[in-house]
């Protein structure tokens, strides 16, 4: 007698041999005389359809049995119809990694709308293209450009020069770098990240933006390593 079980798993077999047996003798790898190339693409795509409609039905099997179930059906498939499950699984697969191309490019595309969005509203005050670093010295702000206007990084926020100590405005260029820097004529103060841009000391280093400086532009640590490894000798600083 039948178990239950055997009654599932031979019913599943069952199903598949039959519509084997209901494919017409035409339903082969390559069409008959006088049969379309449109039928033979039919057979094969409704070969896909049934197998994995006996594939969901396998899955109603205990574990141990579904998948020696799917393997029979897939054999029985790929008996009339040569290669069709790793056909339509290449097609599935092949679906997939379009559209998930098509995601990546429509996010990409996003962000670069959003970025020239960005580009066009940020306030670049009277610093040219063509600089580097600019600093707006009302506005208690920096940041980084490419050369060419767009900008890199930032803004950040700043604190530059006490009175009597004004930072100097205008173009100059980064002349040198100096990672542990301390200002010996300061009682030895850190200057940590020090790009220095004027000849007399001036500088961006890591510092207090909270606190006034005897003229170097003080930012942010996170923002001093950045400008510091972004920034090289002969870039263009503009401060106004």
């Amino acid at each position: 007698m039948l178990t239950s079980t055997s009654r599932r798993v031979a019913a599943v077999a069952i199903a598949c041999a039959a519509t084997v047996a209901a494919q017409p003798a035409v339903a082969s790898a390559q069409p008959v005389a006088g049969s379309s190339a449109s039928a033979g693409i039919d057979l094969r795509q409704g070969a896909w359809d049934t197998r994995n409609a006996l594939h969901d039905a396998a899955n109603g099997l205990p574990p141990e049995m579904a998948q020696g179930a799917k393997n029979a059906v897939d054999g029985a498939v790929n008996g009339l119809f040569p290669g069709v499950i790793a056909e339509k699984e290449a097609e599935i697969r092949a679906a997939a990694e379009r559209a998930e191309a098509e995601r990546r490019a429509a996010e990409e595309a996003a962000a670069a709308q959003r970025a020239a969005a960005e580009r066009a509203a940020f306030d670049r005050g009277p610093c040219p293209d063509w600089a580097r670093a600019c600093v707006d010295l009302k506005g208690e702000r920096s940041w980084l450009q490419d050369g060419h206007g767009n900008v890199t990084y930032g803004a950040v926020p700043i604190s530059s020069g006490a009175p009597g100590y004004e930072t100097p405005t205008g173009v100059h260029r980064v002349n040198r770098q100096v990672k542990d820097e301390i200002s010996r004529e300061f009682n030895n103060a850190p200057m940590p990240y020090s790009t220095y841009f004027t000849n007399n000391g001036i500088a961006f280093h890591a510092g207090s933006v909270a606190l006034l400086s005897h003229g170097c532009i003080h930012l942010n640590h996170g923002d001093a390593v950045r400008y510091f490894n972004d920034l090289k000798p002969g870039d263009v600083v503009f401060v106004y």
